[in-house]
C-alpha cells in the first residue's frame, strides 16, 4: 500500500476502505483525595472538588479539620503534639503550611531529601483499593467515593 493509498483510507478518497471501528471511550473517573491516618485506621479523607488544586491555603484548612477530628476520634492519643509525616509536595513545604502545622501542635518529621516520593499508602493501601475498583462501572463521583470508603472501612488496622 502506497502512502497515497494509506492517506485515502482515512480521508475518504476513491480507494477508501471503511475506517476501523474504535470502541466508544469509557468514562474514566478521576477523583483527587487527601488522606490522613494513623496505625488505627483512617482519620480523615478529603475529596477535592473538580477543578480544585491542592495549594497551601487548601491544605492548611485541612490541617485545622484534622486537628478537630483527632480530638474526636483519637482523644486518648492527642496530648500536646502529634508526629506528622508528609511527603515533599509543594503545598506541604509552603511556609504557610509549616506555620499551620506548628500552630496546630503537629511536629513534622522530615521527609528524606533523596527519598523516592512514595508515601506508605502508595505502596500498601491504594494498590489494593485500585484493584478493588478496577473494572467496575460507576455513574457518578458519589458512587466512586462510596465504593472507596466502603473498601477502606473494611480494612484491618494492620494495613495502616
Amino acid at each position: 500500500m502506497t502512502l497515497r493509498q494509506s492517506n485515502n483510507q482515512w480521508s475518504g478518497g476513491i480507494a477508501a476502505h471503511p475506517a476501523p471501528k474504535i470502541p466508544s471511550a469509557e468514562i474514566c473517573w478521576k477523583i483527587s483525595r487527601l488522606g490522613f491516618w494513623d496505625q488505627d485506621g483512617i482519620i480523615l479523607i478529603d475529596y477535592l472538588p473538580k477543578g480544585q488544586t491542592i495549594n497551601a491555603e487548601y491544605y492548611s484548612s485541612l490541617l485545622v479539620q484534622l486537628k478537630d477530628i483527632l480530638k474526636e476520634k483519637r482523644r486518648w492519643k492527642v496530648i500536646k503534639w502529634v508526629l506528622f509525616l508528609q511527603d515533599n509536595a509543594p503545598a506541604h513545604r509552603a511556609l504557610a503550611t509549616q506555620k499551620k502545622l506548628t500552630y496546630q501542635g503537629f511536629q513534622c518529621l522530615d521527609h528524606p531529601t533523596y527519598s523516592p516520593d512514595l508515601a506508605p499508602s502508595d505502596c500498601q493501601l491504594f494498590p489494593g483499593l485500585k484493584k478493588q475498583l478496577e473494572g467496575r462501572h460507576f455513574s457518578s463521583d458519589a458512587e466512586v467515593i462510596a465504593a472507596a470508603e466502603t473498601w477502606l472501612d473494611g480494612q484491618a488496622s494492620e494495613i495502616f
